[in-house]
């Protein structure tokens, strides 16, 4: 017999197969789907199949799966497919996360006898159709327009809000620190505009809640579309999708959120709900900007401190309060108190003849030398070193989670040719990405906060068992340790604990 390879082992077709599973896990998020609410939202906010066939509730539930064990396209939904335990639990459970007039109407949306447990890539990707409009000007390079949302986006957004509700409900904060930027997903579609990176991409602009860990909202633009641009629009937006009981609100942004009205709008309270916007956004190193900084005394020139293992630790860096007024502070009838920040930072000397390109701005402070000069507004009354520090937060989680959702989940890789189906993967994306933010804050516990993705298929997700009926009852046999076992029986329990908890 012909050896299969250079060691004494061999692979054979297990022919008992049938409910063996590698997802033993996955089936605690249909626990929380249903517990925090996300099952119910969408039967009520989401309105994209048809009347026959698959139930919006199926659609989002698969690809939810699909981010979360691995899959990045939608081929890989024929993977949990073929996974005949996982559907087989699928199957099983399915009718508890509908409406009963859903459980009436069940059977007579298939013309044939039903013959999955979970959409094809056909079924889905005419599903994702659905949410785009047909109707919305063709995206054009050098002109930057924004397709409306559509309703049926629009009701993605909405079970998101609920599910963040559900999670400020048990885990709540007063107040909601807003980072808000823009990222690139990189694409090979036809229609698709170059970014000015010189890429095909798409740039959604994005506002992620810090206190909660989760994403609150995102507008999905086209990839010729100015991180900047709008940006207002885009914070009114995500205002909307806060709890009612958030009463404080802080934004963050880099210089694509330097605009006057953007500013002024958070300076000067003209949100009725929220009135005056606590903001550090980084500001534009223009030639005035320049010449003030320039003007400060040397011995105004502080060291940015910042804590290392409770430690004060200096970072090469100075700062300095910078007496800047542009046009647009001084036109503001309310007055609000803004304050400009400079930081500097001593450039090694480059040598004679090397000029580049340098992607910041320089400044000659005499005789010290050439600096490396950025700057800062805000209107928070901290000390400078304070609000510096606190602004580079947002350069943390926010950023982080950019590669979460394009690397860990399926967000880098976009289905479709048409802008709004590829608007639904990527908030669908972000849904499971704060599905997976709720589980590890309100169900696993603290050290399970920090562990992303790949982590949690590893020790959690991604476990072998066997699906086995029994008695009329449905019992997943995992094959994992003592501790893997009562990590997953300590989650059920408390996301039962969850349900039985007052709401409000």
């Amino acid at each position: 017999m012909q050896r299969q390879g250079a060691l004494a082992f061999e692979y054979e077709k297990e022919s008992s197969a049938e409910r063996l599973t590698s997802l033993a896990g996955l089936p605690l998020y249909l626990d929380l789907i249903l517990v925090s609410g996300m099952a119910a939202a969408v039967h009520r906010h989401v309105h994209a199949a048809g009347e026959q066939g698959w139930m919006d509730i199926q659609m989002v539930i698969a690809l939810i799966f699909l981010n979360l064990s691995g899959g990045d396209c939608m081929s890989d939904l024929d993977r949990l497919e073929h996974d005949a335990g996982f559907a087989a639990i699928l199957l099983s459970i399915e009718r508890c996360l509908f409406s009963r007039r859903e459980r009436r109407e069940l059977a007579g949306r298939w013309r044939r006898t039903r013959g999955r447990a979970v959409p094809s890539a056909g079924a889905v990707a005419e599903w994702l159709r659905r949410f785009h409009d047909p109707d919305a000007p063709k995206a054009e390079a050098g002109h930057a327009s924004i397709p409306a949302v559509t309703e049926e986006l629009k009701g993605l957004w909405l079970v998101n809000q609920v599910l963040l509700e559900f999670m400020q409900t048990h885990n709540p904060s007063a107040a909601a620190t807003l980072d808000m930027d823009a990222t690139l997903i990189g694409t090979h579609k036809q229609d698709a505009l170059f970014c000015y990176k010189k890429f095909k991409a798409y740039q959604p602009l994005n506002c992620w809640w810090a206190e909660q860990g989760t994403m609150l909202y995102s507008e999905f633009r086209d990839g010729n579309v100015p991180a900047g641009h709008e940006q207002l629009r885009v914070l009114q937006a995500s205002l909307e999708y806060l709890p009612a009981s958030v009463t404080e609100v802080l934004l963050r942004s880099d210089t694509a959120g330097y605009q006057q009205e953007l500013l002024l709008y958070c300076g000067e309270g003209k949100n009725e709900r929220f009135g005056v916007i606590k903001f550090a956004v980084s500001a534009d190193v223009t030639q005035a900007f320049r010449a003030a900084a320039a003007t400060v005394k040397e011995a105004d020139w502080k060291p940015l401190i910042k804590q290392f293992a409770g430690k004060p630790q200096e970072t090469g860096q100075e700062w300095a309060e910078v007496c800047f007024v542009p046009d647009w502070v001084g036109h503001s009838k309310k007055r609000a108190d803004y304050r400009f920040i400079a930081i500097r930072e001593k450039m090694e000397e480059l040598p004679l003849g090397d000029q580049p390109e340098l992607p910041f701005q320089t400044q000659q402070f005499g005789s010290k030398g050439v600096y490396k000069l950025f700057g800062l507004v805000t209107n928070r009354k901290d000390p400078g070193n304070q609000v510096i520090l606190w602004s580079r937060e947002r350069c943390g989680k926010s950023e982080e989670v950019h590669s979460v959702a394009k690397s860990d989940l399926a967000g880098g890789q976009l289905p479709s040719a048409l802008f709004g189906a590829n608007a639904a993967w990527w908030a669908l994306t972000l849904l499971s990405h704060n599905l997976n933010a709720v589980m590890k804050r309100l169900v696993l516990g603290d050290k399970w906060i920090v562990r992303r993705m790949k982590a949690l298929r590893f020790r959690l997700i991604g476990l072998p068992g066997r699906v086995i009926s029994h008695a009329r009852r449905l019992v997943i046999r995992i094959a994992a340790d003592a501790e893997t076992l009562q990590t997953i029986l300590a989650a059920r329990k408390t996301i039962l604990a969850l349900a039985a908890a007052p709401s409000g």
